[in-house]
């Protein structure tokens, strides 16, 4: 399967791509900040943020500069789009729903045992991050080796 990436499978690895550097980011700073004390204690709210800030942004740049470069390449088939990438985006987006659930229900826990809010606010982050992670896998490797 070769030539150029369609519209929906480029912003599949912008996403994944840029998830992974600035969940990382998010991480080291948090634990940065926690070096020598509890971890409940690190003002977390505005790295978080500024993650999620700077990610979406990124993913939207890297989708435009890429969308360009593809554009320069073929013209004509950039911005194509069939029923396969429909049913790859459906799919992509019911696995990213089911972690999205699984955070939830552990936020639920947490608030249930009264947990710190800085626990309840991560577990949400890491929820939505490893949903929007694992969702650009799965449609990443549809794309490679098509829908089972």
């Amino acid at each position: 399967m070769g030539g150029i990436m369609v519209y929906e499978e480029r912003n599949a690895w912008s996403g994944l791509l840029v998830g992974a550097v600035v969940i990382t980011a998010y991480v080291v700073i948090v634990l940065q900040q926690a070096a020598g004390r509890p971890v409940t204690e690190v003002d977390w709210l505005p790295p978080m943020l500024w993650t999620i800030g700077i990610g979406i942004v990124a993913t939207i740049v890297i989708s435009i500069v890429w969308g360009i470069i593809a554009g320069a390449k073929d013209p004509d088939g950039v911005g194509r789009s069939d029923v396969r990438d429909r049913d790859i985006t459906r799919m992509g987006a019911r696995v990213e729903q089911a972690f999205v659930v699984i955070a939830g229900l552990g936020v639920i826990a947490l608030c249930a045992v009264n947990a710190d809010v800085f626990w309840i606010a991560n577990t949400m982050f890491a929820g939505f991050a490893v949903s929007a992670m694992v969702g650009s896998i799965a449609r990443v490797v549809a794309y490679r080796r098509g829908l089972v």
